[in-house]
């Protein structure tokens, strides 16, 4: 497992995969490394649930903190193809937190769960010694719809097409320059800085996945994470057992990225991106699917197709997993700095 981040998928296969408790019938889809859901039929209809940190931090100000600490919540339920609609949340919050604080945060994150028709149903909100931000705690978010209208994650499969919308880097990108421009303003021009920032707010897959599945016969869905969008291939690739062939240069680029990763030294490509949605496709609605997708005001495109065999071609090398993400390096070196 890596020093920070997520552990790897040889951490997962020894440690947890082998101890997941009972087995039930009703499990649609069982946990498995880079697998952002899970999935249980109960009544004919089906529940998808997804566990993530609650993360607040306050050096992005407290509208970015609940915005973004919200729709992570949201992320990993929305590929499932199915609307999010209920939210279980438990906050381990500093001693140091202000109620003023707390409210400020917690009305966006309210704001935005409004939104998407998401109702809080249960939690545990308490203050403890030894909680320190960002990660405040945990939350499970829970999608109810039709079993014939999950979008599995293991679903690619030979002759798909291959879809991203946004590109790489967008979360890396947009945080880091929210709460270090400081570190970069000799780097980079007014204009490359100011469309770094604005990315903070492309950092959320929901309304991608959300108006993606709703348009056409996705057939996979899966938010660009640890690793970013070639560690997200991979991970949709191993889930199916299938074989990604992807363009890169097919795959959009948002201002300010590229001048951004240059100046914190991070590779836009395996970086961080919530945000960025990679989804699969039956190729009859691709277009169905990209028309959807850009009427919403959402960047994408077709990149690749999926293919028999296993792993990743870019450009027609192969291309292993990154391994460890380089963003929480950069964040935690521009930390440092910041303290000095």
């Amino acid at each position: 497992m890596p020093d920070l981040g997520k552990a790897d998928s040889a951490f997962f296969d020894q440690f947890i995969y082998p101890h997941l408790g009972a087995d039930r019938d009703e499990v649609r889809v069982e946990p498995a490394h880079g697998v952002d859901f899970g999935a249980v039929e109960i009544g004919g209809q089906m529940l998808a649930i997804a566990t993530d940190p609650v993360s607040i931090n306050p050096g992005l100000g407290l509208e970015r903190a609940g915005w973004l600490a919200l729709h992570i919540l949201l992320s990993d339920v929305a590929v499932s193809g199915l609307d999010p609609a209920y939210l279980s949340i438990d906050l381990n919050l500093p001693p140091e937190i202000e109620n003023d604080t707390f409210e400020a945060v917690w009305s966006v994150m309210d704001r935005e769960a409004r939104k998407f028709g998401v109702q809080v149903v249960t939690g545990h909100t308490a203050r403890y010694q030894g909680c320190n931000y960002p990660m405040v705690g945990g939350g499970t978010a829970m999608a109810v719809g039709d079993p014939e209208d999950l979008v599995r994650p293991d679903g690619a499969r030979p002759g798909d097409s291959v879809i991203v919308t946004k590109g790489p880097a967008v979360e890396a990108v947009g945080v880091l320059s929210v709460l270090f421009a400081d570190q970069v303003v000799e780097d980079l021009s007014e204009a490359d800085l100011a469309a770094a920032q604005d990315r903070f707010y492309d950092s959320s897959p929901v309304e991608d996945a959300i108006v993606a599945a709703n348009s056409g016969p996705m057939t996979a869905m899966h938010d660009a994470t640890e690793g970013g969008v070639i560690g997200g291939f991979h991970e949709m690739a191993r889930a199916a057992g299938v074989q990604f062939e992807i363009e890169r240069d097919a795959i959009p680029v948002l201002d300010g990225i590229r001048p951004a990763c240059e100046a914190f030294g991070i590779d836009p490509w395996i970086s961080i991106s919530e945000g960025t949605l990679l989804g699969t496709v039956d190729q009859s609605g691709v277009d169905a699917v990209l028309g959807a997708l850009a009427d919403a005001g959402v960047p994408a495109a077709e990149v690749g197709v999926v293919s028999e065999g296993s792993g990743l071609i870019v450009d027609g090398e192969r291309v292993d997993h990154p391994g460890a993400d380089p963003y929480w390096q950069a964040l935690e070196e521009c930390a440092a700095r910041a303290e000095d």
